[in-house]
Parts: structure tokens; C-alpha cells; sequence
């Protein structure tokens, strides 16, 4: 077995409880993982500025962000996957014309271009700890963007796919979807970023609960599913363990022998 490991983990409904706090154990968990010497990084959905003060809090020097868009080792950037402009540009235009509020994210903020239904959004942001975005039309003239944010329900489920070839909808809420170039997943660079330590793919384990966690899931040699995730997302997972809520990610740690080494290891 490598001696170094990488280990990766969703936030949402997976590092975080249902009151979008992590555990005791999981931050002992954390700590047990980097002393024994293993690469340990956050892998979500989020930008940045929404998760920093987890960054900070659990002491992540490495983070996969906007669902694989962007990648950071030791704080400094090392991977990034723009939305491609033009077909990011129609799509908006074509959510517009169906009422669907839409937001474009940049690394360090994120800004929404319409206001059909700002509650909607409210409620589907509040489910990650933050609140809708302000209204800018010129936003994503002067920043980078890394994914879009578009709120409608499961009733247009892939009615957009064909129609934007060189673009994937992944669906994070029941009312919102995130927009993310074609080929970009939380899984493509997690392997990038083993494949840049030397890391087998094998060794890769992962956490997740979500959606946009199922190729993460089956990408690694051990995929993770919390016990709070979809059966759709337990079947892309090679174990599940207890929720978010009951310590979910020390007991599969425990029960994989992770915390054992780290444990014998340090002493």
C-alpha cells in the first residue's frame, strides 16, 4: 500500500452536520490523517469565499473548488477550468426567456444576473450556508467564472443537456443546478492532483453525499457515501457509513483502519 494516501471531502452533508458544523470526530479525524503523512483535501461544489472559513477552521491547506473548476495545493492555485463564454452566454439567455434565475461564479464571489424569484434562491443557497447573491449584470465581464448557478426544479431535468454540448448540469438542490464546463467533475481533478503527487488511484479515498460527488465516488479506490446520501449516490459508493449527523466519517475511517495508523504512527 502507498504510504501516502489522498483523501478528499465533499462539505455539504458530509464534513459539515445537519447544523453546518463539523463534528468533534471528524476534526480529530482530519488530524489523525495528516499526521500519519497523508494528502488530505476539500473536494466541493463551493467557491472560495464560501468555503474559507471551513478552510480555515479545519486547517485545509489543499482544496478542489467549484466542483473540480479549481484546484489549490498549499493555498496557491494550481488548476483552472473556465466555463466556455459564448455557450455559457446563450444558455443564460435562454433561462431568462424561461423565467430561471441564473448567477455566475468567480473564485472569490459570486453575483447573480436576474431576480424572477429571489426567494427561491434564498432557500436553495440557505441549504449551504449562505444567501442569494447580488444583483450585477457586468459581473462576468470583469471576472474569471469558474460555474454557473441556475434554480429550477427536477421538471427540466437534462432539457438543457443536448442543447449545450460543452456543458454539464449537475443538480445540488431540489431547486437548483450547478453549470460546470463539459469533462469538469471533482473526480477529473482529484486524479490530476494524484497524479501530480505520484499518488495511484487506488489510494484515493473519498467522502461525499451528493449529486456532484458520484464520480468522485467511483473514481477513488475506496468512494465514501455518508449515510444521509440518495440511493443514487450509495450506488456509485464502495462502502456507506453513518450519517452526517453520527459521526459518519471516523467510523469509516475506523472500520477502513485509517485511524489505526495514523494512531501507531505517531506514537
Amino acid at each position: 500500500m502507498n504510504e501516502t494516501e489522498l483523501f478528499a471531502f465533499d462539505i455539504d452533508g458530509t464534513l459539515l452536520d445537519s447544523d453546518k458544523r463539523p463534528l468533534a470526530s471528524t476534526i480529530e479525524a482530519l488530524q489523525e490523517l495528516r499526521s500519519a503523512g497523508h494528502f488530505v483535501t476539500l473536494a466541493t461544489g463551493r467557491t472560495r469565499f464560501l468555503a474559507q472559513d471551513l478552510i480555515y477552521q479545519l486547517e485545509f491547506d489543499n482544496y478542489i473548488l467549484c466542483n473540480g473548476s479549481a484546484a489549490f495545493l498549499n493555498h496557491n492555485q494550481v488548476y483552472k477550468h473556465l466555463l466556455p463564454q459564448i455557450e455559457m452566454q446563450h444558455f443564460v439567455k435562454e433561462a431568462n426567456g424561461l423565467g430561471i434565475d441564473t448567477v455566475f461564479v468567480g473564485i472569490d464571489a459570486y453575483k447573480r444576473n436576474t431576480s424572477f424569484n429571489v426567494a427561491n434562491i434564498e432557500n436553495a443557497m440557505h441549504s449551504v450556508g449562505s444567501t442569494a447573491p447580488e444583483l450585477d449584470y457586468n459581473f462576468a465581464k470583469r471576472e474569471d467564472i469558474y460555474q454557473g448557478l441556475a434554480f429550477y426544479d427536477t421538471s427540466l431535468e437534462h432539457y438543457f443537456d443536448e442543447k449545450y454540448p460543452n456543458l454539464s448540469f449537475v443538480r445540488w438542490h431540489e431547486n437548483g443546478v450547478d453549470v460546470i464546463p463539459k469533462g469538469g467533475s471533482k473526480a477529473a481533478t482529484i486524479l490530476a492532483i494524484a497524479h501530480r503527487l505520484g499518488i495511484d488511484q487506488k489510494d484515493i479515498v473519498s467522502f461525499g453525499d451528493g449529486m456532484n460527488d458520484r464520480e468522485m465516488l467511483q473514481a477513488s479506490g475506496c468512494g465514501v457515501a455518508m449515510g444521509n446520501a440518495s440511493e443514487e449516490v450509495v450506488a456509485c459508493a464502495n462502502r456507506v457509513t453513518d450519517d452526517n449527523d453520527h459521526d459518519g466519517i471516523w467510523q469509516a475511517l475506523d472500520e477502513l483502519g485509517f485511524l489505526n495508523r495514523a494512531i501507531e504512527k505517531r506514537a
